[in-house]
């Protein structure tokens, strides 16, 4: 998967609230001061040049769709996360967990006998 600037992963984030949308409905969903719909029509055609999202014609325009699920996306990044902190360790990544007390010992315990539930 190609990298995503924060911004591209803002509007596809948006873009998974909404499933469907027009690039003016992605702007719709901005605070104000909201960003022009020509800037964000422009990240909805770079994420689909990288091939997070397609679209299909309607009307004059066009409808985009996520072509790669939220949690698909989240795999691969937690995935990155994990080879450029952790040295390619899951298990370093829970020991730091574990170490900085963000799950405890019991936690793991509980997760481990649901994972031989499910065996």
């Amino acid at each position: 998967m190609h990298k995503l600037t924060g911004k591209e992963e803002e509007v596809l984030e948006l873009m998974w609230q909404l499933g469907e949308c027009a690039p003016k409905d992605i702007v719709a969903l901005y605070e104000e001061p909201q960003p022009h719909v020509n800037t964000i029509a422009t990240m909805v055609q770079s994420l689909e040049r990288k091939g997070y999202v397609d679209h299909r014609p309607q009307g004059r325009g066009y409808i985009y769709f996520p072509l790669v699920s939220q949690e698909d996306y989240g795999r691969t990044k937690l995935g990155g996360f994990v080879d450029r902190y952790f040295k390619h360790s899951y298990m370093n990544m829970v020991s730091a967990l574990v170490a900085e007390e963000k799950v405890s010992e019991q936690e793991l315990l509980d997760f481990i006998n649901e994972l031989k539930k499910q065996s």
